[in-house]
């Protein structure tokens, strides 16, 4: 059961949401230029309003505060966005062109011993080998470390050479990915 400065600080919080949503929703959409992530950014602003309420309230300005913490969270989506598009387009810069009679039931081995490697190794394995990225560009894609790529990479082909059975496994893969793009299979 909550005390009188609980349901105080609760009403005076409820009262502050209705007043500023809309506002803190306008502004989140017309910096990230995303009306579905507005609400979502409001939301997520409010709620870290409201963990820290006590301090929020006793501020001058608690709607110049508000707009700060969206402004700082649509930087954030906004810094996310842009890694995750120079990750595509390095990803997809280096896709080789399609190729004739492609080895399907090597692909389809290969896709399934992917998917069931973590995800960290999978994007390693992926763009060391199918991709032939050096370890910088798959770090700097992966926002890791290159001795994180090293790591990954040799624990996902040790793993993979368990799965496939293989001693050939990085140019069955390379060869295999080359032509799973043409085969319809997709990697997840």
């Amino acid at each position: 059961m909550g005390t009188v400065v609980d349901d105080a600080a609760s009403v005076e919080f409820h009262a502050f949401f209705e007043r500023h949503y809309a506002e803190l929703s306008r502004l989140a959409h017309l910096l990230t230029g995303e009306s579905d992530a507005a609400d979502d950014l409001a939301a997520d602003a409010l709620l870290a309003l409201w963990n820290r309420w006590d301090r929020v309230r006793a501020a001058d300005h608690p709607a110049a505060y508000a707009r700060g913490v969206v402004a700082n969270l649509a930087r954030t989506r906004i810094r996310s966005a842009v890694r995750e598009r120079r990750r595509i387009a390095l990803f997809w810069s280096q896709r080789e062109e399609k190729t004739e009679n492609p080895d399907i039931a090597g692909v389809v081995d290969v896709q399934d011993a992917l998917r069931r490697l973590p995800f960290r190794k999978r994007a390693c394995v992926v763009l060391r080998h199918a991709f032939d990225l050096s370890e910088k560009d798959t770090a700097l894609a992966l926002g890791v470390s290159v001795g994180t790529v090293k790591s990954q990479t040799s624990k996902g082909m040790a793993e993979l050479q368990r799965l496939l059975g293989s001693q050939g496994v990085p140019r069955k893969m390379a060869a295999a990915m080359a032509r799973g793009g043409e085969s319809g299979g997709r990697t997840r």
